[in-house]
């Protein structure tokens, strides 16, 4: 689908005339990181669109990844919905994806109805700085997580990972917070977290709910950063019923 200039890979399943929903993937992610909800979601009578963000996956190349503002994937989200001929959506945000739909939802009020964020970001805690560089050597000497990576990106996996890698490994990001500006967002809320989260403790999710009026918070024990893979079961159901 052609968005702002550039092609983004997207997939839909289940009735477009079904309440719609949009899925964002995590930071080093694709539509792949969904396959365990896309279409299980679809059969419970929800219209689920994912797609991989310019940059990443199947879309088009990209130059760089502007974090942790994320513009152009924000000016893309908002054309995409337009695209697709939906007035309104609900949001499923993982990581990044979360940080984005928390922008997306107090930009665009009128839009989005529902909002769910699995370990997003909204300011830089101190664990994620080594957490960065754990992932920058999985990636350089890890032939697992190079095979898998380069199963979702293909020819772009380097330019992804670098991209990823430098857009937030700079210093300024360290005065970044969001947590004032989501105290706008007015829709349902579901704030999503494992409690082993590599990346981001409890605490963070916990001031997240906090911080958006009458946001419900679920910590799952014993599960980290890939909760959607590795709950996968227990979080779709939670979010049908949310969503519903």
């Amino acid at each position: 689908m052609l968005i702002n200039g550039h092609s983004l890979h997207v997939e839909m399943h289940g009735n477009s005339t079904s309440p719609a929903v949009i899925f964002l993937h995590h930071g080093l992610g694709s539509v792949r990181a969904w396959k365990a909800q896309l279409a299980n979601l679809a059969a419970a009578g929800l219209h689920t669109i994912a797609y991989d963000r310019w940059g990443y996956g199947k879309s088009d190349p990209r130059p760089q990844f502007n974090m942790p503002f994320f513009p152009e994937d924000l000016e893309d989200l908002h054309a995409l919905v337009k695209a697709i001929g939906v007035e309104q959506v609900s949001l499923v945000g993982h990581s990044d994806g979360g940080t984005i739909a928390l922008y997306f939802a107090v930009d665009h009020p009128e839009i989005v109805t529902h909002l769910v964020t699995v370990a997003a970001h909204v300011h830089v805690e101190v664990r994620m700085v080594p957490g960065l560089m754990d992932i920058y050597n999985m990636y350089r000497h890890d032939e697992d997580f190079q095979g898998k990576f380069r199963r979702q990106h293909g020819d772009q996996s380097e330019a992804v990972f670098n991209n990823w890698f430098n857009g937030w490994n700079r210093a300024e990001n360290l005065s970044w917070d969001m947590r004032p500006l989501i105290r706008q967002i007015t829709c349902p809320t579901l704030v999503v977290q494992g409690m082993e989260d590599e990346y981001s403790s409890p605490q963070h999710a916990q001031q997240i709910a906090d911080a958006i009026p009458g946001a419900e918070l679920w910590l799952v024990p014993g599960i980290g950063h890939m909760l959607p893979q590795e709950y996968a079961r227990e979080f779709n159901q939670r979010l049908i019923d949310f969503l519903r």
